[in-house]
């Protein structure tokens, strides 16, 4: 049996020494290569907290995570991060905001100045991929915030990350947007097919990106529960108004209510398979 690309195990994080706040309590699980998984939860149950441990970012304070292999002991070059502010730097064009983890990422940077042309043409199709042809030499000012956002993914994507994070990152976008969105990424993801751990409040857009939704209890944040969404792939916006995909926001819904409640009810969602996955 193939063995997961991330595990976690029964890791928790405690902030601001021995009385600080306990942000995640014994938390645990699993995520094969090229899987979409969404983290939900109540606000403040420690999803972004669980992101910035499995890029390295923080250390947990007890437990492991492990990532293709090996225990995350600093920052991932291998991981490519958005988050809800596409924080473009306003001095550089967008070409340049894209390129900018190739300045930092190895083994990208030291092959950046013999190979500029290469990179600059990854770029420009990355930006086409996401509707942006044309938009390169444009400075973050003259682009709207659901364009930035594109741009972010890009940026994410630049260096050919093995693991995608992405922090709500449509969070701040009007619904339209947000949707128009969520079938870009989905399109790119089926191209390049990285592994993704999206955290989201968005139920919606949950179902309509992951191939599974983890469910978080209110803090300190542990998973308590799991769906595996069973909709084919590519997904239209159209599969938002059917029953059985409104019938599992309504179920997830409904567990976090009782997360919030510290209650930890079975979800009733009988045309929702079980995932095959230990969590």
């Amino acid at each position: 049996m193939e063995r997961p690309f991330v595990e976690i195990d029964d890791v928790s994080m405690r902030y601001g020494g021995a009385e600080g706040t306990l942000a995640l309590r014994g938390t645990s699980m699993r995520i094969a290569k090229g899987e979409f998984v969404a983290v939900v939860g109540p606000s403040g149950c420690g999803k972004s907290t669980l992101m910035r441990l499995v890029t390295g970012l923080w250390p947990c304070s007890a437990g492991s995570v492990i990532v293709a292999g090996k225990e995350v002991d600093g920052p991932l070059s291998m991981a490519g991060m958005a988050f809800q502010a596409p924080t473009m730097l306003p001095w550089r064009t967008i070409l340049q905001n894209v390129m900018l983890p190739l300045e930092v990422v190895e083994p990208h940077r030291r092959r950046l100045r013999a190979e500029r042309a290469m990179y600059e043409e990854k770029a420009r199709r990355l930006l086409a991929l996401v509707g942006l042809k044309g938009f390169e030499d444009k400075t973050p000012h003259q682009l709207s915030g659901g364009m930035q956002q594109r741009a972010s993914l890009c940026r994410a994507l630049i260096h050919d990350p093995e693991l995608l994070m992405l922090d709500e990152p449509f969070g701040a976008l009007d619904v339209f947007t947000r949707e128009d969105l969520w079938v870009e990424l989905q399109g790119v993801c089926n191209i390049l097919k990285p592994t993704v751990i999206l955290v989201t409040h968005d139920l919606k857009e949950a179902v309509f990106l992951a191939d599974r939704v983890l469910i978080m209890s209110a803090r300190p944040g542990r998973i308590i529960a799991e769906r595996r969404v069973p909709f084919e792939r590519p997904r239209s916006l159209e599969i938002t108004y059917t029953q059985p995909f409104q019938q599992l926001v309504h179920d997830l819904r409904e567990h976090i209510s009782a997360a919030r409640r510290g209650e930890e009810p079975p979800l009733a969602a009988p045309a929702v398979q079980e995932a095959p996955h230990a969590v």
